[in-house]
């Protein structure tokens, strides 16, 4: 044995030795260099590289996914004029992304359940940072407290629910997988952005929420696989 690959040996003993002493939290980190050494996999963006398919959102780093999308909103046309109109908050729930309406409209058309072309763009521009991840994505519709204006049968409860249907099959017109939402809501005026002025113009919107992905625990994983591997192994005895 060449001294060289003995002083390497020796070496590669020792690093594996002080991990299996260190922390979880930089045992997770040295491993997960080896498995991504370019550090690249937990970007966001459309690009093979850097592919939203790489990144688990998770209570820690939904805000690198906010980041990411705020960058992707300068590239709006018109985006000086809907800057003000789009929010963007980390809840309790998720990743919420509010796009809101003026009094003339800005995302749809006023009593229209089908988006603009404003709203449509924003919608597939939306599609494509998201449909890559494994997140769950909720979506709501909103209106202000003015009753709708048209038929008797059709109302603000319709009107809510359509729009946020119509977002749905927009963005998965556009590359959204269908098993990735959860959920589409209507919640008419029950739900006010601004409670103060129930008749403000920004309580009528679109809710998405990028909702956090359920975690568990790496204790509890590793729990879970010595019983199952433990249960799996037949039982000893006499036949």
């Amino acid at each position: 044995m060449a001294y060289a690959d003995f002083v390497t040996a020796m070496m590669a003993l020792f690093i594996v030795l002080w991990l299996m002493n260190s922390s979880k939290q930089l045992q997770q980190a040295v491993g997960g260099y080896f498995k991504d050494p370019t550090g690249t996999s937990k970007k966001v963006g459309t690009n093979q590289m850097g592919s939203g398919e790489n990144l688990l959102v998770t209570k820690t780093n939904m805000k690198e996914l906010r980041e990411q999308i705020t960058k992707s909103l300068h590239q709006l046309s018109d985006f000086d004029k809907l800057k003000d109109h789009i929010d963007m908050t980390v809840t309790a729930e998720g990743l919420r992304i509010e796009m809101m309406e003026s009094k003339t409209g800005t995302f749809f058309d006023t009593g229209k359940p089908e988006p603009n072309a404003h709203g449509r763009e924003l919608l597939i521009m939306l599609a494509e940072q998201l449909k890559g991840l494994p997140n769950k994505i909720a979506l709501e519709g909103h209106t202000d407290a003015n009753p709708y204006s048209g038929t008797r049968v059709y109302g603000n409860w319709e009107l809510s629910t359509d729009r946020s249907n119509a977002a749905r099959r927009l963005m998965e017109q556009n590359g959204l997988p269908p098993d990735q939402i959860s959920d589409v809501r209507g919640y008419a005026d029950r739900r006010l952005r601004n409670n103060k002025d129930p008749f403000d113009p920004s309580n009528r919107r679109i809710s998405l929420i990028v909702q956090y992905l359920p975690q568990e625990n790496p204790d509890d994983a590793a729990v879970n696989q010595i019983t199952q591997e433990s249960s799996a192994k037949p039982e000893s005895g006499h036949h």
